[in-house]
């Protein structure tokens, strides 16, 4: 579904994407200041954003206070079965989330062939490889500087390939491989106590530490509490099962499929 234009775009204008709920969560005071400064500093800069919220009311002040009416394009909602069609007419995308676990929105964009534009929070500088994408801390000055070196970098960027790699990176068989990897080192990590486990929350910071090692007593008590009620002796438990080396490929092979 989600794949580049079958042309590639010409840079003779640049055309920077935003798909996002308009909220302060995903940044959108952000998007306030930083899309003035950047079409002031280039021209031929022009944004399409998609995506309603709360905050769209300060976005349409700003496209009024600075006379970007004709440069910033405000699209309202958009279904995700028109995503696509929106993220092709651009070269860049850009999120400015202040909080985000993973961003499928990011995957979506590089696997149409957008350079990507991100702030650096949560699980984000996880998700692409670095040619794809160029962080910023959740600044608008420093927004605006990966904006610069983005626009700089397109002329490197090749939507085709970008697609591929994509296609690779995510692939089922891929994300169930690396799944495997994440339990065997789940597994192969040492059991700690809970003196050892609440050493380590309480460097999580000064109330949040403190609240966490509240939580972990509790819920180490409750366990405690569930064993006396209801022994692991009387519980019945699967016994492993060990395939050999093609019956596990065979067996992830139907279930991927």
């Amino acid at each position: 579904m989600f794949k580049p234009a079958p042309e590639r775009l010409g840079t003779d204008e640049i055309v920077i994407v935003v798909i996002s709920r308009l909220v302060y969560r995903k940044g959108a005071d952000l998007l306030v200041e930083v899309i003035p400064e950047v079409c002031h500093l280039y021209p031929n800069v022009r944004f399409i954003i998609g995506g309603d919220g709360p905050k769209r009311v300060r976005l349409e002040e700003m496209r009024e206070k600075y006379s970007l009416q004709d440069r910033v394009e405000m699209l309202g909602a958009v279904p995700h079965a028109k995503v696509r069609s929106v993220l092709i007419s651009g070269h860049i995308f850009l999120n400015s989330s202040l909080t985000e676990a993973f961003c499928i929105a990011i995957l979506e964009a590089a696997s149409c062939g957008l350079l990507t534009v991100s702030t650096r929070v949560g699980g984000v500088p996880e998700v692409l490889p670095d040619d794809m994408i160029v962080l910023a801390k959740p600044d608008p000055i420093d927004m605006v500087h990966a904006i610069q070196k983005a626009i700089s970098m397109l002329p490197t960027i090749n939507p085709q390939a970008m697609h591929l790699c994509m296609k690779r990176l995510y692939s089922w068989h891929d994300v169930a491989r690396r799944t495997e990897i994440v339990y065997d080192r789940a597994l192969r990590c040492p059991n700690q106590n809970l003196l050892e486990r609440l050493s380590r929350y309480l460097t999580c910071g000064a109330w949040a530490g403190k609240l966490f090692c509240l939580v972990m007593i509790i819920d180490f008590l409750l366990w405690h509490l569930l064993r006396l009620l209801q022994p692991a002796t009387d519980i019945d438990e699967v016994p492993d099962v060990i395939l050999s080396t093609h019956q596990h490929g065979q067996k992830l092979g139907d279930a991927i499929d």
